[in-house]
């Protein structure tokens, strides 16, 4: 595990999801369990329950996959990182951008927590550009 926690949640799931797994498991934190109820409530991931084990917390992610007919399944996850440790990047509620037309998600860091980018513009109010999902 790196510094970067929000990476880490990001690559486990999108490689679990590449490679057609069902359950993904990452650390619990604060901010990854305000990205795990962003994802799930947006209905990017089936389920979430906590799993302690050696005094660690962490949270098993049940993955969403669609069915295709010329293919078994299909990749539903598209997560790309966005503000890093090295590069922070941070919008105002009016630049915010949209994703595949309003399609996707955007997460983003305020001062009022940690939340979509229709959230966040209903309230007016920006902050740091987390990752985008689509």
């Amino acid at each position: 595990m790196s510094s970067d926690t929000i990476a880490d949640i990001i690559t486990s799931i999108r490689n679990a999801d590449m490679y057609r797994k069902s359950v993904v498991r990452v650390a619990s934190t604060n901010i990854s369990q305000s990205i795990v109820k962003i994802l799930l409530r947006e209905g990017f991931i089936e389920n979430v329950r906590k799993h302690r084990e050696n005094n660690k917390d962490f949270l098993v992610l049940t993955l969403r996959h669609r069915r295709n007919r010329k293919r078994p399944y299909r990749n539903l996850l598209n997560l790309k990182r966005i503000s890093r440790p090295g590069l922070r990047i941070y919008s105002n509620y009016q630049r915010i951008p949209r994703i595949l037309g309003g399609m996707g998600v955007v997460i983003l860091s305020t001062s009022r927590g940690i939340m979509t980018d229709r959230e966040a513009r209903l309230e007016r109010i920006g902050g740091e550009i987390l990752c985008y999902i689509w």
